[in-house]
C-alpha cells in the first residue's frame, strides 16, 4: 500500500472581515484616492501610479496559496497602526499636505493586515505593501530639490555631447545657446519622470526575473545613472532636432523622443541585468 502523503492544512482567510475593513477604508479615503487618481491622469511625472496597485495586487494574488498555508495570528498592535494611519490622514488633510494624507492610506492597509493576519502575513506581503508607496507622488519640496540639479546635469551632458558632435553650443545654467536659437532645459526635461518610472520598473523587473537580493539592489541603484544618461541623451537629441528644424524640437517630435529614450533606458537596464548575471556566473565558476 502507498503511504498517505501528509498535506499541510490550508487556513481559511478571514474574507468577511477583510471585506468589511476594506470597504470602511475605501469609504474613509475616497476623496484622497480620487484626487490621487486625477493627478495620475493629468501629471505625466506620476503616470506610472496607475500600474502600482495593479502590480501589487497581482503579486498578492500570486501568493494566495502561500497565504492560505499561513495561520492567522491577529495582532492587536495592528489597531495602533490603523489609528496612526487615521491620525496621519487627519493631520495631512488639515495641513493640506497631500503626501502625508496619501501615505496614511498605505499605513492603514498595513495596520489592517497586521491586525487580521499578524506578523506572518506582514512578512509574506512586505514587498507588495512597500511597492504601494511608489504610487504616491513625492513631496513637492523634495521634488523641487531634485528637479533643479537634474536640469543642470542634463544641460551639462547635452552641451558636452553637442560639442563632440560639432554643434557650437554655449551653456548658461540650464540655457543652451545654439546657432539657430536658444534651447531651455525646463523642469519637464529634468528627467525626474524617467527616474521615478525606472525606479518602479527596476523593482518590478527584479522581483519577477531575479532571485538574488544583491542583483535586485544593483538594478535598483542603476536606475539613477541610467535615468541621468537617458535624459541627457534626450536633451542632446532635442538640440540636434532644433538645429535641423526648430519646430521639430517641440510638440509631437519632442514627446516622441521622450518615449524612445525611456525605452532605450529600459533596454540598458535589462542589458545591465544580463551583465550582472554573467559576472555572477564567472565569479562562481572561478570560486
Amino acid at each position: 500500500m502507498t503511504p498517505a502523503v501528509e498535506q499541510t492544512p490550508r487556513t481559511a482567510l478571514p474574507w468577511t472581515r477583510l471585506a468589511v475593513f476594506g470597504a470602511l477604508v475605501l469609504l474613509c479615503y475616497a476623496p484622497i484616492l480620487r484626487r490621487l487618481a486625477v493627478q495620475w491622469m493629468n501629471d505625466p511625472d506620476v503616470g506610472h501610479g496607475f500600474f502600482v496597485p495593479l502590480v501589487s495586487g497581482y503579486i498578492i494574488w500570486q501568493r494566495r496559496d502561500q497565504l492560505r498555508m499561513l495561520e492567522p495570528r491577529p495582532n492587536p498592535w495592528g489597531l495602533v497602526v490603523v489609528a496612526w494611519g487615521g491620525l496621519q490622514m487627519m493631520v495631512g488633510v488639515l495641513g493640506s499636505d497631500l503626501f502625508t494624507s496619501r501615505t496614511a492610506f498605505i499605513i492603514t492597509i498595513i495596520g489592517i493586515v497586521l491586525t487580521l493576519g499578524g506578523t506572518p502575513f506582514i512578512r509574506k506581503l512586505t514587498f507588495p505593501l512597500f511597492l504601494l508607496f511608489l504610487m504616491v507622488p513625492i513631496p513637492t519640496v523634495l521634488f523641487n530639490e531634485l528637479t533643479f540639479p537634474l536640469q543642470m546635469l542634463a544641460s551639462r551632458l547635452a552641451a558636452a555631447a553637442l560639442g563632440v558632435l560639432g554643434i557650437p553650443v554655449l551653456r548658461d545654467g540650464n540655457i543652451l545657446e545654439l546657432p539657430n536659437g536658444r534651447l531651455s532645459v525646463v523642469e519637464a526635461c529634468s528627467g525626474i519622470r524617467s527616474l521615478l518610472s525606472l525606479t518602479f520598473l527596476s523593482l518590478v523587473y527584479g522581483y519577477f526575473f531575479e532571485k538574488k537580493t544583491w542583483v535586485r539592489v544593483a538594478l535598483f541603484l542603476a536606475t539613477i545613472p541610467v535615468a541621468i544618461l537617458a535624459n541627457g541623451s534626450r536633451v542632446t537629441v532635442t538640440g540636434i532636432l532644433y538645429e535641423i528644424r526648430p519646430d521639430l524640437a517641440d510638440g509631437f517630435f519632442h514627446e516622441s523622443t521622450g518615449l524612445v529614450i525611456f525605452f532605450v533606458a529600459a533596454v540598458i537596464l535589462f542589458a545591465f541585468h544580463q551583465v550582472l548575471i554573467r559576472s555572477s556566473r564567472l565569479l562562481a565558476a572561478r570560486g
